[in-house]
C-alpha cells in the first residue's frame, strides 16, 4: 500500500505540473514561441526550496493557498445563487436545466459510470489527513479536527457549487465545448460570464493555477513522507530514511524531485498529452488505496476487539461504524469494475475511421485507459507476491498484531489542549467540527 501510494503522488506531481503548462499558455499568444516546460522546471525548484525549509513553510504556504480557494468557492456559490435567482444577468435560470433533454444524467447510466470513474481523480488527497498525525504535534485533536471537516467542505463547496453549476450551465451548453482546455469555457468561468463578470476568464485561470502549485505542494510532502515511511520499515532502502536537523528527508526529497522531472517530457510530445497518460493511472490507483484503507480499518476493528480493548480508547471513532464502511467498500468495488469494464469495450478498429490520425488518437485513449485500469492491479500484485516470496511472511493473528509501536501518548499539557475552552458558541462549534 504505502509502495502504491508513493507511486500515486510521484505520478501526480508531473501530471499537475504538465497541467501548469497548460494552464499558463491561456496568457500566451496564439503565435508565442515561450517554451511552456520552462513553467514546469520553475514549480519544481520552488518546491525544492519550499521542502528544505521543513514543514512549518510547507503548512503556511498551504494555508494561504486555501483561504484563496474557500474564497473563490464563497465568491462563486453567492453569485450562483444571485444569477440562478435572476437577481443578476438578467435571466432567470431556477431548475429549468435539470428537466431538459438527457438531464440529470447526460449519456445514460454509461455517462454516469464514465463520469464517476473520471471525478475520482478529483477527490483524490482527501485521505492526506491521516498523513500528517506523524508531524502533528497534538494528533488526538488536529486529526480528527481535519477529518470532521473534510466532510463538511465536500458537503459545502464540492455538492452546493455542482449543483448550482448543474441549475445555470444545461447539459446542450455550446460553452461547454473546450476542445483546448480553455479557462474561458471552464463550467465555473461559464457561470461568472452569465453574471457579466468580464474577467472571469483570467481570475478563474488564475485561481486554478495557484490550486494547482498548492495541490504539488502536498503532493511533494506527502511522497517525501511515503518514502521516509517506507525506509523506516525496512521497505525501502534505509539511506532514504535520512533526515536533517529540521526533520526533511533530504535524500526522499531527491527522489520525488528527479520523479517530477518527467513533466519535462512536455518538450517532445506536449503537455496535455502527458497530463492525459499520468491521470489515467492516477485515478485507478487512488480507488485501490481507497479500498485497502476502508478494509485496514476493519482488520484493525476487528484486532482491537480481539485483544479485548474498548471502543472508548480510541481517540477517534469513524462515524456510523461498520456501515459506513461498507458502503463506502460496495462505492469502491463498483468503481473499480466500472473502470476495468470502460477500459475494455468498443476497442478501435481501423476500418471504422475515416482518417488515420482519428483512428491514432482512438486507439491512444483505448491504451491510456487500459494502462490506467489495470497498471495499479498488476503492480500491487508484483509487490505483494514479491514481497511474501522474498521474505517469507505469514499472516499474524489479530491477537497478536502490534497496535502500540509508533502510537502516540498524550502529555497532561496534550489533554488540556483537548479540552474546549472559550465562548459557548465556539465549544458548541468545535464540538461539531
Amino acid at each position: 500500500m504505502t509502495w502504491m501510494y508513493f507511486i500515486n503522488w510521484a505520478l501526480t506531481i508531473p501530471a499537475e505540473l504538465s497541467a501548469s503548462a497548460i494552464i499558463v499558455q491561456f496568457w500566451l499568444p496564439a503565435d508565442s514561441k515561450f517554451p511552456v516546460w520552462v513553467v514546469p522546471l520553475i514549480i519544481i525548484l520552488l518546491m525544492v526550496a519550499i521542502n528544505l525549509a521543513g514543514v512549518k513553510a510547507y503548512g503556511e504556504l498551504e494555508y494561504w493557498f486555501s483561504i484563496l480557494k474557500v474564497l473563490t468557492i464563497i465568491m462563486f456559490i453567492i453569485c450562483g445563487i444571485l444569477v440562478d435567482a435572476g437577481a443578476i444577468g438578467n435571466q432567470k435560470y431556477g431548475m429549468a436545466a435539470w428537466h431538459i433533454d438527457g438531464a440529470p444524467f447526460k449519456g445514460g447510466f454509461m455517462g454516469f459510470i464514465t463520469t464517476l470513474v473520471s471525478v475520482g481523480y478529483a477527490y483524490g488527497g482527501t485521505e492526506m489527513t491521516g498523513v500528517t498525525a506523524a508531524e502533528s504535534r497534538n494528533p488526538h485533536k488536529h486529526v480528527p479536527k481535519a477529518v470532521n471537516t473534510v466532510l463538511v467542505r465536500i458537503a459545502f463547496f464540492y455538492i452546493v457549487s455542482i449543483f448550482l453549476l448543474g441549475s445555470i450551465v444545461a447539459n446542450n451548453d455550446p460553452g461547454l465545448v473546450n476542445s483546448d482546455g480553455s479557462a474561458a469555457h471552464a463550467p465555473f468561468t461559464l457561470v461568472f460570464a452569465k453574471a457579466g463578470i468580464s474577467v472571469a476568464a483570467n481570475y478563474m485561470n488564475a485561481v486554478v493555477l495557484t490550486s494547482v502549485f498548492s495541490a504539488i505542494n502536498s503532493d511533494f510532502y506527502v511522497s517525501t513522507r511515503m518514502l521516509l515511511s517506507l525506509a523506516r520499515n525496512g521497505w525501502a532502502h534505509k539511506s532514504i530514511g535520512y533526515t536533517n536537523s529540521r526533520g526533511v528527508p533530504l535524500v526522499a526529497l531527491a527522489i520525488v524531485t528527479l520523479c517530477s522531472c518527467l513533466s519535462l517530457i512536455t518538450i517532445f510530445v506536449g503537455s496535455g498529452v502527458v497530463f492525459e497518460w499520468f491521470v489515467s493511472i492516477i485515478g485507478s490507483i487512488i480507488f485501490q488505496s481507497w479500498i485497502l484503507i476502508l478494509l485496514l480499518h476493519f482488520r484493525f476493528r476487528y484486532c482491537w476487539k480481539k485483544q479485548g480493548r474498548p471502543v472508548s480508547d480510541l481517540p477517534y471513532v469513524s462515524w456510523g461504524y461498520p456501515y459506513g464502511n461498507i458502503l463506502g467498500t460496495v462505492i469502491g468495488i463498483c468503481c473499480i469494475v466500472a473502470t476495468c469494464y470502460l477500459s475494455v469495450i468498443n476497442p478501435p478498429y481501423r476500418a471504422d475511421f475515416a482518417t488515420e490520425a482519428l483512428y491514432t488518437a482512438a486507439r491512444d485513449a483505448y491504451a491510456q485507459n487500459l494502462l490506467g485500469a489495470w497498471f495499479p492491479w498488476v503492480c500491487s500484485l508484483c509487490l505483494f507476491v514479491g514481497y511474501k516470496t522474498v521474505k517469507k511472511t505469514k499472516m499474524v493473528r489479530a491477537e497478536d498484531a502490534d497496535l502500540d509501536t509508533g502510537r502516540f501518548i498524550p502529555t497532561a499539557a496534550d489533554l488540556e489542549d483537548l479540552k474546549v475552552h472559550g465562548p459557548l458558541w465556539k465549544r458548541i462549534l468545535q464540538s461539531l467540527v
